[in-house]
């Protein structure tokens, strides 16, 4: 199926999922976030976690929504929705697998979670290796590239893998990872089309050439 656009779609979801928060109190949370005892027995908590936020901080949902309105359009245009889909939802649950994975093994346990930022985060690894150069106001008011944006944002989640707030570090990491490894994945195949396109072009206008000198036409 071919979709026009799914950004204004997933931020719908997320809006109406908080929503639902709200007005069915923390037994809807608790049933839908990423509980990691609970994740064998309730396998969907892997992707119904990533459309929840924290129904008492409302800049969860906010500063994820922005990123996702702000450099989602820019991917999506440039990879098309089917795959920036695809990107979302699989950074979304690799950086879930990851967050457990990984905190269990540095911190012995591993807390429950819930947020789209592993999603968002993949979202701007893959934008990071696609679009470089694209200029923003890091804090809203640092000119810098998406690049060097991209190495501060991993820096902090690296060091508050150490210096644990509450934040989602692990989850964070996972998830750019994902996006950047799909970014490269995506890269290489645009190279490897353009090398075959140009090979193309040039084979066959030397026979062209070659035909018309023959004096056949």
């Amino acid at each position: 199926m071919k979709l026009r656009s799914v950004i204004l779609p997933i931020i719908v979801i997320n809006v109406a999922m908080f929503a639902l928060q709200i007005f069915l109190g923390n037994w809807f949370t608790s049933f839908f976030m990423l509980t990691p005892a609970d994740v064998i027995y309730r396998p969907y908590i892997l992707l119904t976690s990533m459309f929840l936020h924290s129904p008492y901080i409302f800049g969860h949902l906010f500063w994820n929504m922005y990123g996702l309105l702000m450099f989602g359009p820019l991917l999506e245009g440039r990879i098309g929705p089917n795959r920036f889909l695809l990107l979302y939802l699989g950074a979304g649950l690799l950086s879930g697998i990851g967050h457990i994975v990984f905190s269990m093994l540095i911190y012995g346990t591993a807390p429950a979670a819930l947020g789209a930022s592993g999603a968002i985060m993949g979202m701007l690894g893959a934008l990071i290796v696609l679009m470089p150069d694209l200029k923003l106001l890091f804090l809203f008011f640092i000119p810098m590239s998406l690049r060097t944006a991209g190495i501060i944002w991993i820096l902090l989640d690296v060091l508050g893998v150490f210096v644990p707030s509450g934040v989602g570090n692990l989850a964070h990491l996972v998830g750019v990872a994902t996006g950047i490894l799909y970014g490269l994945y995506l890269k290489g195949k645009k190279k490897k089309f353009d090398r075959k396109f140009q090979t193309r072009v040039h084979i066959t206008s030397k026979d062209f050439k070659d035909y018309i000198n023959s004096g056949k036409i």
